[in-house]
């Protein structure tokens, strides 16, 4: 009874194995492989097809993992290559502004400088020489505006 059993079982998982096969044949993409060279080869060698079904499979899981290690790989070092290019303009700004505001201290402080040295000469002139200004201001500057008019 057991092994009649066990034979039922068997024809009833045959039928399926069958049913399941003639599905695949009748797929539109299988039948249009199975009509290449290729697929009548692996047809009439059926260890040679099962060989390359199960390297097939096999081979899904290692191609997969290397195919997501490689794309990961990329966008890290994508984003890697945002965040340092972000980072180096960063760098550069604050360079820039820092020369910026070096220059401009500069300017101030040469103008500053320079207004004083203009003062200073000015005043020691006007103590040291008063017989070349009248009022304020130069003589020289004077006599060459009426030569003018």
């Amino acid at each position: 009874m057991e092994h009649s059993s066990s034979v039922t079982e068997f024809q009833q998982l045959w039928g399926g194995c069958t049913l399941l096969a003639n599905y695949l044949y009748n797929d539109p993409k299988v039948s249009q492989l199975m009509n290449t060279r290729m697929g009548q080869y692996l047809s009439s060698h059926p260890a040679l097809s099962l060989a390359v079904l199960l390297f097939s499979v096999m081979a899904a899981l290692p191609v997969g993992l290397f195919l997501s290690f490689a794309l990961v790989t990329i966008i890290m070092s994508a984003v890697g290559f945002v965040f340092f290019e972000a980072f180096l303009l960063f760098v550069g700004g604050l360079s820039l502004l820092c020369v910026l505001s070096a220059i401009a201290l500069f300017s101030v402080v040469v103008s500053f400088i320079a207004k004083v040295l203009y003062i200073a000469v000015s005043n020691l002139l006007k103590c040291y020489y008063p017989h070349l200004t009248q009022d304020g201001k130069l003589l020289g500057k004077e006599s060459e505006t009426e030569e003018h008019d």
